[in-house]
C-alpha cells in the first residue's frame, strides 16, 4: 500500500518510460486518456493496470475487495493475456483516479430491460461510456466490476505482452515474430529466456500497437478455472491489512458518538466523566456528536459511553408505525415516480381476481467489520487508510473535512470486511479526517462501536407494494404492481451534491424488467417522503421488489391451480431465464413428494443475471428448519466458477438472514437494534446446504455479487406457504413463523 502511495502521489503524467526502475502497461479506450495515476515523478507510463519493476509484476486492480474475490478475478484478466503464472501475480488496489472510472455503473441504469438487445438498447448502453468517462466514477458496486473490466483489463495484459516482446526483439536482434511468451518470460527460438522484470525499462521504449487480438476462450489457462484467491493466505493467517490495522509511531485510537436521532443537532455535551477514565485523552466536538481519543480503542469506547449529551430531536417520524403510515399515504398521483412497464389493460379481469398488500422493513448492512478509518495529517498533507467502495468520493470528502486541497490527500484503499453498499458512503472517512485535523501530527485510527455502526447506517428503505392480478386458463391475465418507498437516490444525491434528474430507477429495480410475457402488465412506483438516510443495500431495489413480484406470481399460480414452477415456465420465453428455472427444478427434484417438507421457488432477473432458487423447509418439533437450497444462475461467461458459487451462496444467505430476522425499527426517532443479538444473521447451524449451478449462455458477461439475494426471501416465503398453508406478506418472517 505504501509503495503504491509513493508512486501515485501527485504524479499525473502520460508517456512510456520506467516507473522507479519499472514500467506500467495497459491500454485506454479513448484517444485522450485520463492522467495515469501510477506514473512516477518526472517520467510517465502507458496506462494504469500493469506495473513491472525489479520485484516482479504487479497488477493494479481498481475495485474494492470486500471479500467477494474481485481483485483475484480482475488480476486473472490481465495475467491471462500477459502469460503470467498465477503464482507470480501480485495485486495492489489502484489509487483514487479518473482513469479507473466504471462505465458499467451507468450502463446498468439505461431504461431498457437486460433482455432487450435491440439496436436502440445497445446503442444507449454503449453511449454510457461518454458520461461515465466524463464523470469518472470509480465505484465498486452494482455487480459491474467484472463486466466493466472484462475487455479493458485483458487488453492491458495483451499490450504489455507485445511491448515486452518488442523489447526482447531489439535486445536479441531478431524479429518479434520469432519470439513467444511463457511463464512470465519472453522465449527466443534458441531457448533464450528473458524474464519480464529484465525487460521492463526497454519495453517502455516500445512503439506500442493498438490493442492486439485477445486470446480465444479455447486458449485460456487461467480464466474459466477456479483459482486460489490472491488474499487467501493473508486472510487465513490474520495478516491481511484492514483500515484498523495500520500502526504508526505515536498512534492514538478514537471512536465516535453521534446523535441517535440521525442527522439532528447536538445541543450540548459534558465530557468531564469521560476525561477521568484511564486512557482517555481528549474529546473532540464534531458537530452532530463527538470523537473520543484515547490510548486504546477500548478506552475510547468506554469514554464515549461516559459522555453526557443533550441531543436534539429527530426531524423524521419518530416511530416505525409512523414511517409505515407515511408510505401508505404516499400512494397518490402526486407522488408518482415512474411507470416503467405498462402493457395492455390491467383492469381486465374476466378470470379469477386477487389483490394483496406486502411490506418490508428498513434494513441495515451490519458488515462484519464496523466502519473504521486511519488518518494522519502532517505538514499540510493527509494520509488516510479506509475501506471504501468509492475512493474518489472519499478523497474529496476527506479534503473538505480536513480543510486542505484534494491534491494534498493520499487515500489508501484497504481490504474491507464486507461492504454490501455501505462503504460507498464517506462518513467514516470524514470523521477520521476531522479527528486527524484536530490533532495534527498524530496518526489516529477511528473505529465505530458495533452499536454506533448499527444505529447510523445508510439504510435500505422500508417499502410497501399493493398488487392486483387475475388468472384465466392457467396463466396470468393481468398483474398490476404498485410500489412505494422513500427514494434511495434522493438522499444519496443530496449527500454527494449530485442532482437527481428524473425518476429513481431503484424504486422499480427487480420488478419492471422481469421476462414474463403477461398480456396485461403494469409496474408503477411512488416516492414516499424521505426519513432517515438511505443507501445502497446488496441488490438495492431488487432486494425487496423480488419479494413482492415473486410472491405475487406464486399467489397467482396457486389461484390458477398450477404448479408454481410450471406456472413460471408457461409465461417466460426468454431462453436463459427458462433454463435456470429448468436447472433448479432438476437440481431440487421438484415435484418429488417429501415427508414433512416442502419446496418454494422464486426467480429474479437482476443486474442482467437470470437467477432461480428453490428452498426446502421442514416442520420439526423444534420449529421450521431450512434443510436445503438450490440456485441456478447464468452469467454469460464464467471466469472463476468456485468464486461464483461462493458469491451466489453468500448472497442467498444474506437474503435469507434478512428475510427471517432482519429489521431496523425506530422509537423516539432512535434505532432500537444494537448488535447482532437483535439484528441476527443466520448462524451456521441454521443455514441450509446450498448447491449452485452455473449456466453460460455465451451472452454478455455479467457480475454476480448481488443477483443471488433477491430470490431468497420469496423462495423461502413460498416454501413456507407450501408447508403450512400460511401466506407471508410481510418481512421478517420470524414474526409469523417459529424457526428452529
Amino acid at each position: 500500500m505504501s509503495r503504491l502511495g509513493t508512486i501515485a502521489r501527485r504524479t499525473f503524467l502520460i508517456g512510456s518510460a520506467a516507473i522507479l526502475g519499472g514500467v506500467a502497461f495497459g491500454t485506454y479506450a479513448y484517444r485522450k486518456p485520463h492522467p495515469n495515476p501510477i506514473a512516477g515523478a518526472g517520467i510517465g507510463a502507458i496506462t494504469p493496470y500493469v506495473l513491472i519493476d525489479p520485484q516482479g509484476v504487479t497488477i493494479i486492480t481498481p475495485r474494492a475487495e470486500m471479500g467477494q474475490g474481485i481483485q483475484s478475478t480482475l488480476a486473472a484478466l490481465v495475467a491471462e493475456e500477459l502469460d503470467l503464472p498465477w503464482n507470480q501475480v501480485r495485486v495492489m488496489h489502484g489509487p483514487p483516479a479518473a482513469a479507473y472510472y466504471n462505465r458499467g455503473m451507468l450502463e446498468e441504469g439505461v431504461p431498457f430491460a437486460p433482455t432487450d438487445e435491440s439496436w436502440l438498447a445497445e446503442t444507449a448502453r454503449h453511449a454510457m461510456a461518454i458520461p461515465a468517462k466524463f464523470l469518472a466514477l470509480q465505484i465498486t458496486g452494482g455487480s459491474t466490476s467484472t463486466p466493466d473490466a472484462y475487455e479493458k483489463m485483458r487488453a492491458a495484459g495483451a499490450v504489455a505482452r507485445v511491448a515486452l516482446i518488442q523489447a526482447a526483439a531489439r535486445r536479441l536482434g531478431v524479429s518479434a515474430d520469432t519470439l513467444r511468451t511463457e511463464a512470465g518470460a519472453v522465449i527466443a527460438a534458441d531457448g533464450t529466456r528473458i524474464p519480464y522484470t529484465d525487460l521492463a525499462v526497454e519495453a517502455a521504449e516500445s512503439d506500442l500497437p493498438a490493442v492486439p487480438p485477445l486470446k480465444a476462450r479455447a486458449d485460456w489457462t487461467l480464466l474459466g478455472t477456479s483459482l486460489p484467491r490472491i488474499d487467501m493466505v493473508e486472510k487465513s493467517t490474520g495478516t491481511a491489512v484492514f483500515a484498523g490495522d495500520i500502526r504508526l509511531p505515536g498512534m492514538r485510537f478514537a471512536t465516535v458518538k453521534m446523535n441517535p436521532a440521525i442527522g439532528a443537532a447536538m445541543n450540548s455535551y459534558d465530557a468531564s466523566a469521560a476525561l477521568q477514565l484511564p486512557g482517555v485523552e481528549q474529546v473532540i466536538d464534531l458537530g452532530h456528536g463527538v470523537a473520543v481519543v484515547a490510548n486504546s480503542t477500548w478506552a475510547a469506547i468506554q469514554g464515549a459511553n461516559a459522555v453526557i449529551f443533550d441531543w436534539a430531536a429527530a426531524s423524521y417520524p419518530a416511530t416505525t408505525a409512523e414511517m409505515r403510515a407515511q408510505i401508505a399515504a404516499a400512494f397518490t398521483a402526486d407522488t408518482l415516480n415512474a411507470t416503467p412497464r405498462n402493457e395492455g389493460d390491467v383492469t381486465k379481469s374476466s378470470g379469477q381476481t386477487w389483490e394483496a398488500e406486502y411490506h418490508v422493513p428498513t434494513l441495515t448492512h451490519a458488515t462484519m467489520e464496523p466502519m473504521q478509518a486511519t488518518a494522519h495529517l502532517h505538514d499540510g498533507m493527509l494520509d488516510i487508510w479506509v475501506g471504501t467502495q468509492a475512493p474518489g468520493f472519499a478523497r474529496a470528502a476527506a479534503a473538505r473535512a480536513a480543510g486542505i486541497p484534494e491534491e494534498n490527500v493520499t487515500l489508501h484503499t484497504t481490504l474491507m470486511g464486507g461492504g454490501f453498499g455501505r462503504r460507498t458512503e464517506v462518513d467514516a472517512t470524514v470523521y477520521a479526517a476531522q479527528v486527524a485535523a484536530a490533532i495534527p501530527g498524530t496518526p489516529v485510527v477511528v473505529t465505530w462501536s458495533r452499536e454506533e455502526d448499527m444505529a447510523h447506517g445508510m439504510f435500505r428503505p422500508m417499502a410497501t407494494a399493493r398488487i392486483k392480478g387475475s388468472v384465466i386458463d392457467g396463466t396470468v391475465e393481468s398483474l398490476d404492481l404498485a410500489i412505494c418507498a422513500p427514494s434511495i437516490m434522493e438522499t444519496f444525491a443530496e449527500r454527494f451534491g449530485v442532482p437527481l434528474a428524473g425518476p429513481d430507477s431503484t424504486l422499480s429495480q427487480g420488478a419492471w424488467e422481469q421476462p414474463y410475457g403477461f398480456a396485461n402488465y403494469r409496474v408503477t412506483t411512488h416516492r414516499a417522503p424521505r426519513t432517515v438516510p438511505h443507501g445502497f443495500w446488496r441488490s438495492v431495489g431488487a432486494s425487496h421488489n423480488g419479494f413482492f413480484h415473486e410472491s405475487a406470481v406464486d399467489e397467482l399460480a396457486h389461484l390458477a391451480g398450477v404448479d408454481p414452477l410450471e406456472f413460471r415456465l408457461r409465461q417466460i420465453t426468454h431462453e436463459p431465464s427458462r433454463k435456470v428455472l429448468e436447472a433448479v427444478a432438476e437440481m431440487s427434484s421438484w415435484g418429488t413428494p417429501r415427508l414433512n417438507r416442502a419446496l418454494g421457488v422464486a426467480f429474479c432477473l437482476s443486474f442482467g443475471v437470470p437467477t432461480a432458487e428453490v428452498i426446502e423447509v421442514e416442520d420439526t418439533p423444534d420449529g421450521i428448519r431450512l434443510t436445503a437450497a438450490w440456485a441456478a444462475v447464468d452469467v454469460g461467461t464464467a471466469l472463476d466458477p468456485r468464486n461464483i458459487e461462493a458469491q451466489v451462496s453468500g448472497a442467498m444467505v444474506f437474503g435469507l438472514s434478512a428475510a427471517i430476522n432482519g429489521q431496523i425499527t425506530f422509537a423516539g426517532g432512535h434505532v432500537e437494534q444494537q448488535n447482532y443479538w437483535d439484528y441476527a444473521p443466520l448462524r451456521l447451524h441454521q443455514c441450509p446446504e446450498i448447491q449452485v449451478r452455473i449456466l453460460e449462455s455465451g451472452g454478455k458477461i455479467r457480475g454476480i455479487g448481488e443477483p443471488g439475494t433477491p430470490p431468497a426471501a420469496p423462495a423461502l416465503a413460498n416454501a413456507l406457504f407450501a408447508l403450512t398453508g400460511q401466506r407471508a406478506r410481510e418481512l421478517p418472517l420470524d414474526a409469523a413463523f417459529s424457526f428452529a
